[in-house]
């Protein structure tokens, strides 16, 4: 599609009436596979016979989505027919449309014990029962191939690419669920509609021109003049739909996203905007995310859709370029709009003209006029680093709540995670940055060196590679709690896989700093100053599973330092270490 065509096509729906009908969701009926509650005591009896698996907090999102018709008319995780067709073709083995794979993930070994045509039971992680599935597929999953073609890149800087390589196992299984209970939600329960609820809501209303407006950003003075413009043109209602599943570790968490978004309702015209929780995990899959946008806004009653020009992109990859087109998103949803009965509403940059003190459609402000402009994700940025943040860009209730929560780094705690090789220097950097921090911070210093670990969080524990890894995920949680209270964690075990590291960084980084230091010490500097004798022991078969001789040591790609300290003094790696924090303004 041209530049041209995809302008024409958006100026001729920008005010269109509704192509829908609103009482008919996507593909006719919408679905809800919770089980009726006659049936529900004897489908509890019939779950607690079954082989259980835990879904993670991922899974649970997609569970609730299927279950409670916001993926509607998917019945189920898909089949291995379906799921190669969404690849594909972007449709289901029916022919209807569906761009994005909704599937269960488990490991080998559970994989391999799965029969077709058995049920298994669906659990959260604590084991309270959430539905039945009957496994009519199990495979192996090539994760490049899924990468390329729902992403469009194999670049772990992606997150949808990170989360399928280094999170997802290693098979799916596809199959009907009947859902017991949805998973349990105790925040903001009454912003949490069903699209059934919704639809009802809205009929209650007398709203049958609805334009929903899906964010995982606050809004800001942009947005909020944005869907005024479009409420206006479309002479439509407003339902933001904030997502509240699983989005980007650096967003804002959805309690603070949810109380700037209730501040925010006081300022439209009275009963004009409405809000709704939507329990949805960001794919970032660009233009083919899109659609499923457009078919969970159908699914809840919506007659339209607010899409952006950047629309659940995650930025730029590797190689400092975007990993879609701006306009891509665009062009594919509204190719596809009648299909999927909703109208697509382009989102026009906003822009700030400082002189006239108000805000315009970029198109609309004339060459030679100055004007500003602030993306989300620069804004957030500015409020994570404590700099000024300009009145024009946000309201004043909103940045509070913003400051409230990520207040400037000298005052967020924050983890610096020591690894590398036994013999590396891990311990030493780890006691000196100990004895600094409380010389120069007023504030809570916990070091967490894996000696100290094993001996009081992990003395029942062995030395098999489950059971390092488990410590070494103790001491990522204990560091995170520390984190989250504004303290200072030093952790120093060796961590020789890059998965547990990620998980890691990935759990801290909500919280507040995550440093990864790379001792990068050489493995022969290591065997010289081992005072215990465990290389000599290892090579010779005594002992197993060393890192290092017979378990193998995984190098950070992008540490925050990487530091051999064979070419350093001790004192000095530690001053590396500071000046690094410093600079990102962690320490003053």
């Amino acid at each position: 599609m041209t530049a041209d065509m995809a302008k024409k096509m958006e100026m001729d729906h920008v005010g269109a009436k509704p192509i829908i009908n609103l009482n008919q969701p996507y593909g006719g009926e919408l679905v809800s596979l919770l089980v009726s509650e006659e049936n529900q005591v004897q489908t509890k009896k019939d779950a607690n016979r079954l082989r259980e698996i835990p879904l993670d907090d991922l899974l649970q999102y997609d569970l609730e989505m299927l279950a409670n018709g916001s993926f509607s008319p998917l019945i189920g995780f898909m089949t291995k027919e379906d799921y190669l067709s969404v690849l594909d073709i972007m449709r289901l083995v029916n022919g209807t449309l569906w761009p994005i794979p909704v599937c269960l993930d488990v490991d080998s070994t559970t994989a391999d014990s799965l029969e077709i045509g058995s049920d298994i039971a669906l659990t959260d992680l604590e084991g309270f029962q959430l539905a039945i599935l009957k496994v009519e597929s199990v495979w192996e999953i090539n994760k490049i191939a899924e990468a390329e073609a729902v992403y469009g890149t194999t670049d772990t800087t992606h997150p949808g690419v990170q989360r399928l390589f280094f999170e997802r196992k290693t098979h799916y299984v596809g199959g009907r669920i009947t859902v017991i209970s949805l998973p349990l939600r105790h925040d903001f329960t009454h912003l949490r509609n069903t699209p059934l609820q919704l639809r009802q809501k809205l009929e209650s209303k007398g709203w049958t021109n609805v334009v929903t407006f899906q964010t995982r950003h606050p809004i800001h003075r942009p947005q909020y003049e944005m869907t005024l413009r479009v409420m206006k043109d479309t002479g439509a209602k407003l339902l933001i739909q904030p997502v509240v599943g699983v989005t980007h570790s650096q967003d804002f968490d959805h309690y603070t996203r949810v109380r700037c978004y209730n501040h925010i309702l006081n300022r439209y015209p009275e009963d004009s905007v409405d809000l709704n929780l939507l329990p949805y995990t960001m794919r970032f899959a660009g233009p083919r995310e899109v659609i499923i946008h457009a078919i969970v806004a159908k699914n809840c009653g919506c007659s339209h859709i607010i899409v952006g020009h950047g629309h659940a992109t995650p930025g730029v990859g590797q190689n400092s370029l975007p990993f879609y087109r701006n306009d891509g998103a665009k062009e594919l949803s509204i190719i596809h709009q009648e299909e999927i009965g909703i109208n697509i509403i382009p989102y026009r940059e906003m822009r700030y003209l400082y002189f006239e003190e108000e805000y315009r459609f970029a198109d609309e402000i004339p060459e030679e006029t100055q004007s500003l402009n602030l993306s989300c994700n620069n804004l957030r940025k500015r409020i994570r680093e404590g700099r000024t943040i300009p009145d024009w860009i946000t309201f004043p209730e909103v940045l509070d709540e913003l400051r409230t929560t990520c207040p400037p780094p000298h005052k967020q705690g924050f983890t610096i995670f020591l690894t590398g090789l036994p013999g590396a220097g891990k311990s030493t950097l780890a006691r000196l940055l100990y004895a600094k921090f409380r010389e120069m911070i007023d504030r809570p210093v916990t070091l967490l060196d894996g000696d100290i670990v094993r001996r009081n969080l992990s003395s029942e524990l062995t030395f098999s590679k489950e059971h390092r890894d488990l410590n070494v995920r103790r001491i990522g949680f204990v560091a995170n709690e520390i984190t989250k209270n504004g303290g200072i964690a030093i952790c120093a075990p060796i961590a020789p896989y890059a998965q547990t590291r990620y998980e890691i960084r990935k759990l801290i980084e909500q919280s507040g700093g995550f440093f990864e230091v790379h001792v990068a010490t050489p493995q022969i500097i290591c065997e010289q100053r081992d005072r215990k004798g465990m290389y000599a022991k290892a090579k010779a078969g005594i002992i197993s599973g060393f890192t290092g001789v017979d378990d193998p040591y995984e190098i950070p790609d992008i540490p925050a330092c990487r530091i051999d300290t064979s070419k350093y003094l001790a004192i000095d790696a530690c001053k590396i270490i500071l000046e690094k924090l410093q600079k990102e303004k962690y320490i003053q």
